[in-house]
């Protein structure tokens, strides 16, 4: 049985227009950028000429970002080859961005991993390229988004044969066994299946995540993605997560330790990603991995923490020593009472105190904001503003609240919160509550990103970097990079900043001397002019 796998990412990063229009990183100046660029200076400035020595060559600033493994395909893949079943994998980014592909003829089964898919739209768009490229041929389909709507899913197209729920490493195999032999799936674990008008329910079995092995790949590559855990301990009401994987278990720290050590072996990597919402529990664990770690071999690592975690300098310590290079955190907010209507079990305090660890410290960190949750008006925001305004010092993200399905438990506070939504099903719904509405919410979060960009030197926004190579300037250190960064900013929205040209050209000049001092030039005929996603 030949199967073809459709899996990877969703198909975009965009969360507004931001860096659209009225933008340097256009590929096509309008007449008031080349106004402002002629008075400059640098009347043929386009930031995808801007380039820095390596050696004796100059390398562009803006570079193609390398193709890390994607923790599904990575795993889903591994699943496959250990268990000798064929396949062809074809990456979602196909699908999205409509592009020609060739499917062999011998498909008999569509494999389709929905993890990074949030709405029916996208399920739809997917579903349509599958019966055109593959028409006839019965679909199975796996994840976070056809955990939660199995039976809707089901409902809604025939044509797909089963959903595996969670745990795929024992089901997969099984299932495509049963399909080449007997096409009797009562005995799959974890499926939900058709047989003949009914839907069948099969029981729930977990893998033993300690026991079983992580994925394995014969081939060569920089960067592993790794999963120490599936699901979740936390309720935040914000997220549905737990409710698609129910039970939480992790992998030991011996378990991690010797996984990471054998990527490094065998497959010569040099940086793992650990993928998990927040890696850094339990907490007995996280310090037998600081134990053990610390001289051991293993790669540079990054990873999601909570904020409560990032407790005192003892943390700091042990993350330096076990190799970690970067931290991701949630914040989402800095007003006492939201955070506690998101039932998020972290402070504004305790927040705060991460933040001064680590912006003291060596390791990289990312923080995450979001603005418009329930409950939340302009006066209860105007906390976490101010915070970015005035304090924030490295990378941030500042995400307008969304709806992204009916099982969030936020639904909990409906008439309370006086929450409404005109498409419970799709994130990109416009909603309401007694706080504010989502164009409020958008109108701030643009007014924050301009608020911080131009009066706050050391804050830079994260919307475009994972679009490049990272860092953007190998030969700089963390903080170097983030200056360079934040000139990039400020020189891509100059014409959004300033309505005075001779202001704007002075901006401009500005931001080619910071970029200068980095050791960055601008070398027309580089790199090639390119749009850069909002």
């Amino acid at each position: 049985m030949h199967a073809l796998l459709l899996s990877g990412l969703g198909p975009t990063y965009r969360t507004s227009d931001y860096f659209g229009e009225s933008s340097l990183f256009r590929k096509q100046p309008d007449e008031r950028i080349q106004a402002i660029l002629a008075r400059s200076g640098a009347p043929r400035l386009r930031l995808s000429d801007l380039s820095f020595a390596d050696g004796a060559a100059r390398k562009p600033l803006l570079r193609p970002p390398g193709v890390d493994p994607h923790l599904t395909t990575f795993t889903l893949e591994s699943i496959l080859q250990g268990s000798k079943h064929a396949y062809t994998q074809i990456p979602l980014k196909e699908v999205w961005e409509g592009n020609e592909v060739s499917v062999p003829p011998d498909i008999d089964l569509v494999l389709l991993s929905t993890t990074y898919i949030w709405n029916k739209q996208m399920i739809a768009l997917v579903m349509r390229w599958i019966s055109e490229h593959c028409p006839g041929i019965p679909v199975v389909v796996g994840g976070q988004y056809t955990n939660l709507k199995y039976m809707v899913i089901m409902q809604a197209y025939p044509e797909i044969t089963a959903t595996v729920r969670g745990d795929a490493e024992i089901a997969l195999p099984m299932l495509l066994d049963e399909l080449r032999v007997s096409g009797d799936l009562s005995k799959v674990p974890n499926l939900v299946w058709r047989d003949g008008e009914r839907i069948r329910i099969n029981a729930i079995e977990y893998v033993d995540l300690d026991a079983f092995p992580s994925p394995s790949f014969p081939h060569v590559f920089d960067v592993a993605p790794y999963e120490s855990m599936r699901g979740c301990p936390f309720d935040c009401k914000f997220c549905s997560f737990p409710a698609a994987s129910p039970k939480w278990r992790y992998k030991s720290a011996q378990k991690i330790k010797d996984d990471w050590l054998r990527y490094a072996g065998e497959n010569g990597v040099k940086q793992i990603t650990a993928m998990d919402s927040t890696f850094t529990v339990p907490p007995t664990r996280l310090r037998e991995l600081h134990r053990i770690l610390p001289g051991s071999g293993v790669p540079q690592w990054s990873c999601f923490t909570r904020a409560n975690s990032v407790k005192n300098q003892e943390f700091i310590d042990g993350m330096v020593a076990s190799n970690c290079t970067h931290l991701e955190i949630g914040f989402e907010s800095m007003n006492e009472q939201t955070l506690k209507r998101m039932s998020k079990r972290v402070t504004a305090k305790q927040n705060r105190r991460a933040f001064e660890l680590l912006s003291g410290s060596d390791i990289g960190y990312g923080m995450c904001f979001m603005i418009g949750y329930p409950g939340e008006d302009a006066e209860a925001f105007e906390d976490t503003r101010r915070f970015l305004v005035d304090e924030f010092d490295g990378r941030f993200g500042l995400y307008v609240f969304s709806v992204n399905d009916e099982t969030m438990p936020l639904w909990e506070d409906r008439e309370e919160l006086q929450i409404t939504v005109d498409d419970p099903l799709s994130p990109d719904s416009a909603w309401s509550h007694i706080g504010m509405d989502s164009e409020e919410a958008k109108r701030l979060q643009l007014e924050t990103l301009d608020e911080v960009r131009r009066k706050n030197d050391h804050a830079v926004v994260s919307l475009w970097q994972r679009e490049y190579a990272r860092p953007l300037l190998p030969t700089a250190d963390r903080k170097g990079n983030l200056v360079v960064e934040k000139a990039l900013e400020r020189l891509a929205m100059v014409p959004r900043d300033y309505d005075d040209v001779d202001e704007a050209a002075g901006c401009v000049t500005r931001q080619l001397e910071v970029l200068r001092g980095k050791g960055v030039e601008f070398a027309p005929g580089t790199g090639e002019p390119e749009d850069l996603p909002a």
